[in-house]
């Protein structure tokens, strides 16, 4: 995937923070910690707080609101925060910060934030996949083998039997999980029906070997787990809601 401008150096003082909007709408916030430029997440993870009003020492990001902290190389929380931060890979070149787009993996809002080993084991087991519009991803009554991670397009979800669906009325963004009952023990059978409104880039994955490589990382298990838990508490609501 092709870098991205966000800004020039001499826009970002040493010890400096400064949020760019870059090309496709990405909110960053580029930091100056003297021996380089990092770049994380525009919004702090607890609240909808801009992070470039915060406290830079060079190393350490603080929310202004909050105190919740971070280091900016890894974005590991620190201190009071409980949560990490979305970090992304930036070069420089002829004075010149470029932003490196994250896969759908590493920007999904079950897996970022994980430390680069997991990730790297979880990259492994992905499979890119192109599905034309109107095709259709999985039936309500099919096992549930796999998970998916949409990249770009649009995905809809029919929940019923035979001609008694409904819209599920999920609007789903690159990075968002769908499939995600193969993550469940037993593998359960589908619910819904996901058909792509237009052609949808997807990244498959199986469900078992994703356990698999969790039992190798168990905080990081644990923190996938909680997340899928706050997932289907939210498709649910919304779906209940309806």
């Amino acid at each position: 995937m092709s870098k991205k401008k966000v800004c020039r150096v001499d826009e970002v003082p040493v010890g400096g923070l400064k949020e760019v909007e870059v090309e496709g709408g990405l909110k960053v916030v580029v930091a100056n910690a003297g021996e380089g430029f990092y770049a994380c997440q525009a919004i702090c993870p607890h609240q909808e707080v801009p992070l470039c009003e915060g406290l830079f020492d060079g190393q350490v990001l603080t929310c202004h609101m909050h105190l919740w902290q971070w280091d900016i190389r890894s974005g590991a929380p620190q201190g009071l925060a409980e949560a990490p931060l979305t970090t992304y890979d930036i070069t420089v070149e002829d004075g010149v910060i470029y932003l490196i787009p994250p896969s759908a993996l590493d920007s999904s809002e079950l897996f970022k934030g994980l430390p680069q080993e997991t990730l790297a084991k979880l990259q492994a087991l992905c499979r890119p996949e192109t599905h034309p519009e109107g095709s259709t991803l999985y039936r309500v009554g099919d096992a549930a083998e796999d998970l998916y991670i949409l990249e770009s397009g649009r995905v809809e979800f029919l929940i019923g039997r035979d001609d008694r669906t409904t819209p599920a009325g999920f609007v789903l963004r690159r990075g968002e999980v769908f499939g995600w009952a193969a993550l469940m023990d037993g593998q359960p059978v589908r619910i819904a029906k996901a058909t792509c409104l237009e052609e949808s880039a997807v990244l498959r994955i199986n469900g078992k070997e994703v356990l698999k490589a969790l039992e190798s990382d168990p905080a990081a298990g644990y923190l996938v787990m909680r997340r899928l838990a706050e997932l289907i508490t939210r498709y649910l609501t919304a779906s209940g809601a309806k």
